[in-house]
C-alpha cells in the first residue's frame, strides 16, 4: 500500500512556492461526498496555508468521478486557471464498473495533461473499501487533498517558470530554488 507508513498531510511549507498569485480550479465529484468533501477541505486548507487567496479558487461540482474530465476541460477553457485539481472517490464494488471508471478518469486526466497547457492534478481515490478512502481523506493516513494541493502549487509554479523561459539548461530558477534534474522538477531548500 503506497500510503502505509506515510502521512499524506505532511509537507514543509519552506519548500513550497507562495500560492498568492496563482488561480486554482477544483472539480469535485458529488459521489461519495463524505470522502470528496474531506479531500476538498484538505486541499483548501493547504492552499490557503501556502498563500492562496479564496477569490482565486474556483470550485465546480460534478455528479461522479467519470464527469471530472469533462468539467476539468471546460474549466480550463473558460476560467483560465493556472492549475486544476480533480477530486473524486471510487470504491470497488461487486462489478467491473470500478475498473471502467478508474481507467477512464485516469486516462482522461492524463490526456488533459498532454493536450492542455494547464496542469491537471489527479486526486481521485481508487480504494477497495470505504475505510481505505476514509483513512486517506482526513483519517489515519492524512489527507490526499492536502497532497494534491501541494502538488498543484508546485505545478503552477513550474508552468509559470517554464512559460517565462526559466528552464534553459536545467538551471536553478527563482528564489524558491525549483530545478529540473533528469526531467523531474523538484524544490530544494
Amino acid at each position: 500500500m503506497a500510503t502505509e507508513n506515510k502521512n499524506l498531510s505532511n509537507y514543509n511549507k519552506d519548500t513550497i512556492p507562495n500560492a498568492k498569485d496563482f488561480r486554482f480550479g477544483i472539480v469535485v465529484s458529488e459521489w461519495n461526498s463524505h470522502i470528496t468533501e474531506g479531500l476538498y477541505s484538505g486541499a483548501i486548507a493547504a492552499l490557503t496555508d501556502c498563500g492562496a487567496l479564496h477569490k482565486n479558487i474556483i470550485r465546480w461540482n460534478v455528479p461522479g468521478s467519470f464527469e471530472l474530465v469533462y468539467a476539468a476541460k471546460k474549466m480550463i477553457e473558460t476560467q483560465n486557471p493556472d492549475v486544476l485539481i480533480t477530486i473524486g472517490s471510487v470504491i470497488k464494488g461487486e462489478t467491473q464498473h470500478f475498473d471502467f471508471v478508474c481507467e477512464g478518469v485516469t486516462q482522461g486526466v492524463k490526456d488533459l495533461n498532454v493536450l492542455s497547457d494547464v496542469p491537471v492534478v489527479f486526486c481521485v481515490l481508487t480504494d477497495n473499501t470505504e475505510q481505505q478512502s476514509i483513512d486517506r481523506s482526513g483519517g489515519i493516513h492524512g489527507n490526499k487533498g492536502i497532497e494534491a494541493a501541494i502538488t498543484a502549487i508546485k505545478m503552477a509554479f513550474l508552468r509559470q517558470q517554464a512559460n517565462l523561459g526559466h528552464f534553459q539548461n536545467h538551471n536553478l530558477i527563482g528564489s524558491n530554488q525549483l530545478q529540473i534534474e533528469d526531467g523531474i522538477a523538484k524544490l530544494e531548500k
